[in-house]
């Protein structure tokens, strides 16, 4: 069978990918390589533009029928009490979702599938079928996966997208440079039905803070918190995911938490790279696969489905009989977004956190209260880590 699409990877990206393409009744097949959705610990943070984008098949209503409407963040000096706090409603006349949603990504993969099994019968979705290799010529590609349960099976497609995140198959079969760099901190992200907000006053839903001697992150879900710490000074990475070292550092936000239960703790480190090209020839990449940056900010998940969005679009229209050559609008519009909007921006959030200095901290403070309190300085600035003028500027690229 000749497909029209082949898509390596089955999450929010590719089966954004899948749907969108499924909507304009596109042969499209998802090859994903693990059993079912991964429900670990990974973004939660949806932007107006994400949610404006998803409103059309309902997406929208169901994540926010499963998170929490979170329509403030704030800059916190923990020890202190100060804080500056940004209030996304100012957002109104520029989206229909002025305020960020905080929902697990494992959740928008599930209302994808459900949405593609259920209404879109000429997309198929297989899983535990991981890409072992593929091939191009001047009309098609060529994909080789080999499942548990079966031999080595070929899918032939006229297009191959690559949405198989940071550690790509389909980008490194391509032998594409990831250009960037992995920052030296380790960040421990651990999780906790503790209600923090009972106990810090004035707290947002998402919350980026700093302490006397260090920074930790505070982000609600509609069920629980997620807590992001660092390790102490001198300490291994094993020694600080172990569950006495986090709730010590959490018992240092609030006293009160004492033997309260955590429920996950997960390491990651900290990665900005982009790809020095998102096509080649009939294989294209979309993501991680093609960018990854810092998840302060919570702009990676988000820039994802941008380019799932923008590149359906394209090739909808090649499909339908334009030229090829417009993938290289996507990669045009795409990838000087994600290096100018997605990586600079969640860098200057990772920097502002991981300063050190206390009278930096203090005036990077002031200036941010500046800020929140200026509405057409708010506004600019919340255009900007909303996700919106990026958006908006890489259509306008040509």
């Amino acid at each position: 069978m000749l497909y029209d699409v082949l898509i390596i990877g089955a999450g929010p990206v590719g089966l954004t990918l899948a749907m969108r393409l499924g909507l304009k009744g596109h042969k499209v097949c998802v090859l994903e390589a693990q059993s079912d959705i991964e429900t670990d610990l990974r973004a939660s943070t949806f932007h107006p533009p994400t949610l404006d984008l998803y409103d059309e098949q309902g997406i929208t209503a169901q994540l926010i029928e499963s998170g929490l409407v979170a329509p403030t963040w704030q800059v916190r000096m923990n020890h202190t009490n100060e804080f500056a706090e940004f209030d996304l409603s100012i957002l109104k006349d520029h989206t229909n979702h002025p305020y960020r949603l905080q929902c697990e990504q494992w959740r928008l993969s599930g209302f994808l599938r459900d949405y593609i099994e259920n209404k879109l019968p000429n997309v198929s979705l297989l899983w535990g079928h991981p890409c072992e290799s593929f091939n191009q010529d001047a009309s098609s590609v060529v994909v080789n996966s080999k499942s548990s349960t079966s031999d080595l099976t070929t899918f032939k497609a006229k297009f191959l997208i690559g949405c198989d995140g940071a550690r790509s198959i389909v980008r490194k079969n391509l032998c594409l440079e990831f250009e960037g760099q992995t920052f030296p901190e380790t960040t421990i992200l651990a999780t906790t039905h503790f209600p923090f907000q009972d106990y810090l006053d004035h707290l947002s839903y998402i919350n980026y803070c700093w302490t006397s001697d260090g920074t930790f992150s505070l982000l609600r879900l509609k069920n629980l918190w997620r807590v992001s710490l660092y390790p102490s000074l001198d300490e291994s990475i094993d020694c600080a995911v172990e569950s006495q070292s986090v709730r010590r550092k959490i018992n240092q936000i609030s006293s009160s938490f004492g033997d309260s239960p955590i429920l996950e703790i997960r390491p990651y480190k900290i990665h900005q790279r982009v790809v020095k090209q998102y096509v080649v020839g009939r294989v294209l990449l979309a993501g991680d696969a093609a960018h990854i940056n810092s998840p302060s900010g919570g702009m990676g998940m988000n820039g994802g489905v941008h380019d799932a969005f923008n590149l359906a679009d394209k090739l909808n229209r090649i499909l339908k009989g334009e030229g090829i050559e417009l993938l290289n609008k996507y990669e045009r519009q795409r990838r000087p977004i994600a290096i100018k909007h997605v990586i600079e921006q969640s860098s200057k959030n990772r920097a502002r956190m991981q300063e050190k200095d206390m009278s930096k901290r203090f005036l990077t403070l002031q200036e941010l209260k500046r800020k929140s309190q200026d509405k057409s300085l708010a506004l600019d600035y919340l255009l900007e880590t909303s996700m919106i003028s990026g958006l908006a500027e890489s259509l306008n690229i040509d």
